[in-house]
């Protein structure tokens, strides 16, 4: 009897099974089911009301796939420009050129991120925060805090590949020029580079008498040129005295013609001055180191032609992935 039971039990089940296999191959209602287009990617269709975009297969694996692309690869990890960034696959609006900063890690970094537009959740790893666009989901990258890069303590390190950029409408906002020289230039520029507000910093000479003089020139120190930055900034953002700060933070102003094991005077510390309120900042920030017992060297001139050097020392960290072997913060004020 039980044997019986048994068997009419598997008949059902295979019938039951029989039937749905037909349906689905039948189709619902007579329909037959729908053909899909060659080179069908989920990715660019309409899910959950929304309507992606197409992404390459490189994307498709870092958005969709959680992957990574590699360091100093991307496209807007040196980018300077204002605007805002949007997520690549939905286009919602996830962070603002205001809160990127350069962390020197090879990837796009912000401080913070539109309210609401950017999700947190524990990394499959155990140890990392990944954070995901909040509209749909694709993933960015990862969250770190307490690293002390900047005031508010948080690096979103996003893949430039997740991103879009919508650059900000031309408008008639004033920028300023400041020029620095504390040692060499590689290091000087690095720092300047990381400070908000910064639009760009490049490494050159001034303060000698050779027009358009070389590297190697200026090496001889015959040329009177000191290695130097011309920093462009935003005063909206940061005032010249932060900029004059750092730059008295981020090398020794008590080593005369020197820094750390670059010896000669194209390595001096100098200050350059382009206008009158420049020159008073600089004067003051002398004054209050002399108080504070150090034997300051910088010498305060007025700015001349500032030369560009070679193209293969702008971004010189950066492009190599390096740091700075003899400029350090150390804060003094």
């Amino acid at each position: 009897m039980e044997k019986s039971v048994f068997r009419l039990f598997r008949c059902l089940m295979a019938t039951f099974v029989l039937l749905g296999q037909l349906f689905f191959l039948s189709g619902c209602a007579g329909d037959t089911l729908p053909k899909l287009p060659e080179n069908f990617s989920f990715n660019d269709q309409k899910e959950n009301g929304m309507n992606y975009n197409k992404l390459t297969p490189d994307e498709e694996r870092v958005i969709v796939g959680k992957g990574t692309e590699r360091p100093f690869s991307g496209n807007y990890y040196l980018n300077k420009e204002k605007g805002s960034y949007l997520c690549r696959r939905c286009d919602a609006l996830l962070f603002r050129s205001s809160d990127k900063f350069e962390s020197g890690t090879g990837w796009p970094s912000f401080d913070d991120a539109i309210g609401g537009a950017v999700k947190e959740i524990a990394d499959a790893d155990g140890r990392r925060t990944e954070i995901v666009c909040a509209n749909c989901g694709a993933h960015l990258g990862h969250v770190f805090f307490n690293e002390g890069l900047t005031a508010k303590n948080v690096r979103h390190c996003v893949n430039s590949v997740s991103l879009n950029f919508k650059p900000e409408a031309t408008s008639t906002a004033v920028t300023q020029k400041a020029i620095f020289a504390g040692g060499c230039f590689w290091g000087v520029e690095y720092h300047f580079n990381k400070l908000k507000g910064v639009l760009s910093a490049k490494s050159g000479y001034t303060g000698g008498r050779v027009d358009h003089p070389t590297y190697k020139q200026v090496c001889s120190g015959t040329t009177g040129h000191a290695e130097a930055i011309e920093v462009e900034f935003d005063p909206a953002l940061v005032s010249y005295e932060t900029l004059a700060k750092l730059f008295f933070e981020i090398h020794d102003p008590t080593q005369l013609n020197r820094q750390g094991p670059d010896i000669g005077s194209q390595y001096r510390s100098a200050v350059f001055y382009t206008d009158e309120s420049q020159k008073q900042v600089a004067e003051k920030l002398v004054g209050e180191l002399k108080a504070k017992g150090y034997k300051v060297v910088t010498t305060i001139e007025k700015a001349g032609t500032f030369w560009p050097a070679e193209e293969y020392h702008q971004d010189y960290y950066d492009k190599n992935g390096h740091q700075p072997y003899c400029h350090t913060y150390q804060k003094r004020f």
